[in-house]
Parts: structure tokens; C-alpha cells; sequence
């Protein structure tokens, strides 16, 4: 298992050191969620000889590796403190919480109780690979609603911290349970974005791959990635920092799964409009060397 560095040292992706710095800020719902920061003034009553007043946010800085281009936060946040991020995720006191901070979150919210329609493009490019019918373990799919092929599966496992009510024809494993299924397609989506040790995550599906499975890793490709294709000097644009702590490129997804041993297949690029907002989303199809 790779070492973890709480203050990143090193890329999450290829491992390189050579990272360009910038400062930030990590957005007052994070902080507040993971730290228990609250945004304060400083205002004539504090007091101090030294500092200006104003607003204060909690600060961090923006690394870009200059090897594979990843961008990302230099935070990482410990197991405890993601449990805090996500607890209870998108319920009713999540998402309140959250629109104090951010007014216009409530109408991101009705959004993330219907399937997106992009799926049906993904499970196209997907097929020709698979079995008509083929057996899917979702790593992080929360209630299978994203799930692909949810409506043509052989079985559908999901593994998942969240503890919500799955929809028919899912199935909650843990790790044992994994290591006694065969699957055809391990994916996780949209979940790499989200986490501290996106190699170590990946690392622990690699059992499930060993009955020679296909491996479909999918995350956002931001707009600042989209917009500045290949631009090294990116950390100084990344002002903020909200839940997507990571932000990839192809590259980085290659390096990252090269040092797993896994080779990549093909690449999807594709543009997606999800009801509040459009985007694209890159999907990398690979297995076990």
C-alpha cells in the first residue's frame, strides 16, 4: 500500500515530486464539515497589531503535478475526517447545512434522485466488451441508481459506505462477499474526484479483476482541464476548493493505473448535461496486465 502524506509531497496519481504551488481556499461548507471552521471576521476588536482586517477563510494551496498534470488540493484528508464530509450524504440536514452556505445548492438537489441520461451512451461504449448480460460490482455506487447496466445484468453488486437503501435488483457486498463473486465489470463513478488516496482506493479493487474483469473508472474532466488542454500552470487558476479535491487528465489516470499494473484499454470522452448544469465526463476502460 502506498504511504500517505496529509500535506501532499508527492502527486496522488504518477507519485512525482516536482508539484507547482499555489494558495487557496477549501470552501466554508468543507471546512466546516471536515475541520469545524467556521469563516470568521476579523474585525478592530480582535485586536491585532499585525494583520489586516477581514474576512477569514480557511487556507490551503492548489499543487499541479508537473509530470502528469494532475491538479489538486494539498489537503488529504484522513478516513475520519471523509467520514465526517460525507455523513448522512444529501440528506435532509446535509443539505441544509449546506445551502447556508450556498444558497443556489437547492436546486442541485432534486437532480440527484433521477438516473442520468448519459448513462445509455456510456453502456454502448461499453458493451461490445461485455457479455450480453454481464455481472457488475459498482465500487461506491451508492443506491445503484447510476449503476450501468442496472437493466440488463446478470447480477448487480454494490460496495458502499453509505448505508442507503439499494434499488431492486442491487445487492450490498463487503470484502469477503467480493472476494467470492466473479465479475465481468468492476466500475466506480465518480468517486475518484472525491477522495484523498485515489490510488489506494484503486488498489483495493484490484481482487476483484483477478478473474480477468474490465475495470471502468469514471470522474468529471473539469472544465479548467477541458478549457487549458495540457497546460502545466493551472494551480494558480484554482482559487477554491469544494468536494472534487482532485482533478485528472488523461495522463494522470494512465499513470496512476500503470503503477497498479493495469493496462488501459480506451479512453471516453464525453460531453454531459445533467439537468443543472453541462460538463464532460472521461471514462477509462482498462483490466489486469
Amino acid at each position: 500500500m502506498v504511504s500517505r502524506e496529509l500535506i501532499a509531497r508527492h502527486c496522488i496519481c504518477c507519485g512525482g515530486g516536482n508539484l507547482e504551488k499555489s494558495p487557496a481556499v477549501l470552501m466554508p461548507f468543507v471546512a466546516l464539515r471536515v475541520f469545524g471552521h467556521e469563516p470568521v471576521e476579523i474585525t478592530a476588536d480582535w485586536g491585532l497589531r499585525d494583520l489586516r482586517q477581514g474576512m477569514a477563510y480557511t487556507l490551503c494551496n492548489s499543487l499541479q503535478c508537473q509530470e502528469c498534470g494532475a491538479l489538486f488540493l494539498d489537503y488529504r484528508f484522513t478516513d475520519e475526517q471523509m467520514a465526517a464530509l460525507y455523513h448522512n450524504y444529501r440528506d435532509a440536514q446535509y443539505n441544509a447545512q449546506r445551502i447556508r452556505f450556498e444558497p443556489d445548492y437547492v436546486k442541485v438537489v432534486p437532480h440527484y434522485h433521477q438516473r442520468a441520461a448519459y448513462l445509455d451512451e456510456v453502456e454502448t461504449w461499453l458493451a461490445p466488451h461485455l457479455p450480453e448480460a454481464p455481472a457488475v460490482l459498482d465500487w461506491g455506487g451508492d443506491s445503484g441508481i447510476n449503476s450501468l447496466f442496472r437493466e440488463r445484468k446478470r447480477l448487480l453488486h454494490i460496495h458502499d459506505i453509505s448505508g442507503v437503501e439499494l434499488v431492486p435488483g442491487a445487492e450490498q457486498v463487503d470484502i469477503e462477499q467480493i472476494s467470492q463473486n466473479h465479475y465481468d465489470l468492476v466500475t466506480c463513478s465518480q468517486v475518484l474526484e472525491h477522495v484523498s488516496f485515489p490510488l489506494e482506493l484503486v488498489e483495493r479493487m484490484l481482487p476483484a479483476l483477478d478473474s480477468g474483469a474490465l475495470l471502468y473508472l469514471e470522474v468529471p474532466h473539469e472544465a479548467l482541464m477541458r478549457e487549458h488542454p495540457g497546460n502545466l500552470d493551472l494551480a494558480h487558476r484554482k482559487r477554491h476548493w469544494h468536494e472534487h479535491v482532485n482533478f485528472f487528465t488523461e495522463t494522470a489516470m494512465r499513470r496512476l493505473l500503470e503503477r497498479l499494473g493495469l493496462t488501459v484499454l480506451d479512453v471516453l470522452h464525453l460531453p454531459v448535461d445533467v439537468g443543472w448544469t453541462r460538463g464532460e465526463v472521461m471514462g477509462v476502460l482498462a483490466r489486469s496486465t
